[in-house]
């Protein structure tokens, strides 16, 4: 009697422990898609900016992109508890925006196709004042972090979908 009750408490155990490791396996991939969203907006925030100055534009886009984080995670955990229909539209109203960016830029390369748009850029940045030059690289920072807002919405929604 006394060897069935210990296998069935290794059977409860064995049980439980299966039931953590499909879970974790869960947990691992929404968390990896939470973070592995900012691999997009790091490729190209940083051209077209001196040498010296691309490690803090790197560092101001990553602090953006926490800040996007901290905002993001808990108002989608608030969406999915209190209005969970209005997850639908904000997928396609995020959807829309990166198609509209895409579209720019496939827009931007089609209409300057004849021009060599690396000279005409750095001809731009050497005429620039130290001034112009620091909005141009606000922008820039602006421009990272609010990609990173819509893209990191987009995933953490998907990723409390799945």
């Amino acid at each position: 009697m006394a060897g069935a009750s210990l296998l069935t408490l290794i059977d409860d155990i064995s049980v439980l422990m299966d039931d953590v490791a499909v879970m974790s396996k869960v947990a691992v991939k929404k968390t990896a898609g939470v973070l592995g969203d900012d691999l997009a907006v790091n490729a190209e925030q940083v051209s077209g900016v001196s040498t010296e100055r691309e490690l803090p534009v790197v560092w101001a886009v990553a602090k953006g992109s926490l800040l996007n984080k901290v905002i993001l995670v808990p108002a989608a955990l608030l969406i999915s508890l209190f209005i969970p229909w209005l997850i639908t539209p904000l997928l396609t109203l995020g959807g829309a925006f990166l198609c509209f960016e895409g579209f720019e830029k496939i827009h931007h390369w089609w209409t300057h196709r004849g021009q060599k748009a690396s000279h005409i850029e750095k001809e731009a940045v050497v005429s620039m004042t130290a001034e112009e030059f620091a909005e141009l690289e606000q922008q820039k920072i602006k421009g990272a972090i609010r990609t990173d807002f819509i893209l990191s919405a987009e995933i953490v929604v998907i990723a409390l979908a799945l």
